[in-house]
């Protein structure tokens, strides 16, 4: 990975997480492939996009869940942390949310030296259960809580065994389905949540713009991690576990457009495509879209 030249824009380099193992459809696997295949992602005339690698679990790893999340997430965090020294924005492409683990220990390796990083999680769901609180008991409900210090020791100690996300420096916006146990964690935690109910009545513009305060203050850079379930499934049905009720594609592609041009906007994230759930790969659009709206705009 060769750096950005100190008179051009960095590019987006995206790399696959190729993985379904920390969820119960593990079609989601397929997502990567299938938006390369798609080529959702493309140039602009301010923005070169480039694939880089797409990573799989290592066949060593497939005998359990835990490892097979586990090793991607390591192999993942070498790649993040990579793409960012060489002066480059990485964009994660899932598989399903399970690799957010490996994204932002990345991150917050080619960050330490510089402080925390902030995190926008948008989701319907609030995947901060530990094993000691899942009823599902797979990993993709998990990975927030691990970022956070919580959990199983293999996922929790990828890239160092602090936590990568300070709990004030992080907020989930789109939630609508979840269960007790993360609730209480959050809660305990003062982590802020931005449910459906209150993005209806004070608007996603003016949320966003309170989840910027927050990811912002204190922190060397922010990232933001799109699982698409966070999308309303009557418009977008191509995801791992849809949740009726959810942001529509043209609302939150506008609140990520103020993101345009912002240099501690550092990486992204899109999870849980699933296309074989997705109708003539609208869904697969969608993740475009979203990307769109964080690139440069000719003046």
């Amino acid at each position: 990975m060769k750096p950005a030249p100190d008179s051009s824009p960095r590019s987006i380099i995206v790399i696959g997480a190729a993985s379904g193992a920390g969820a119960p459809d593990p079609a989601t696997a397929e997502g990567p492939d299938a938006l390369r295949h798609y080529r959702v992602f493309h140039d602009t005339p301010l923005q070169h996009v480039e694939w880089d690698a797409i990573l799989r679990v290592p066949r060593a790893a497939r005998d359990t869940p835990l490892h097979a999340v586990a090793a991607l997430s390591a192999r993942l965090a070498a790649e993040v942390a990579t793409v960012l020294a060489a002066g480059h924005f990485p964009l994660v492409v899932g598989g399903d949310h399970s690799c957010a683990i490996g994204t932002w220990s990345g991150v917050h390796r080619a960050l330490a030296g510089r402080g925390p990083i902030g995190l926008i999680w948008i989701d319907a769901h609030m995947d901060s259960h530990t094993f000691d609180t899942t009823p599902s008991g797979q990993i993709h409900g998990m990975p927030l809580a691990c970022l956070l210090g919580h959990g199983e020791t293999a996922l929790t100690a990828i890239e160092g065994t602090e936590a990568k996300l300070r709990p004030e420096h992080v907020c989930l916006i789109g939630v609508r389905s979840y269960e007790a146990g993360e609730a209480a964690l959050l809660q305990r935690l003062g982590v802020r949540v931005f449910a459906m109910d209150e993005i209806r009545r004070r608007g996603l513009l003016a949320v966003f713009d309170e989840a910027l305060a927050i990811v912002r203050h204190g922190t060397a850079g922010f990232g933001v991690s799109v699982d698409l379930d966070a999308l309303d499934p009557d418009e977008e049905p191509g995801v791992g576990t849809p949740a009726p009720g959810g942001l529509r594609r043209a609302e939150l592609a506008g609140a990520l457009s103020r993101l345009r041009g912002d240099p501690a906007f550092v990486a992204m994230e899109i999870v849980e495509y699933n296309p074989r759930r997705d109708r003539g790969h609208v869904t697969a659009d969608a993740a475009g879209a979203l990307v769109d709206a964080v690139t440069p705009l000719p003046r």
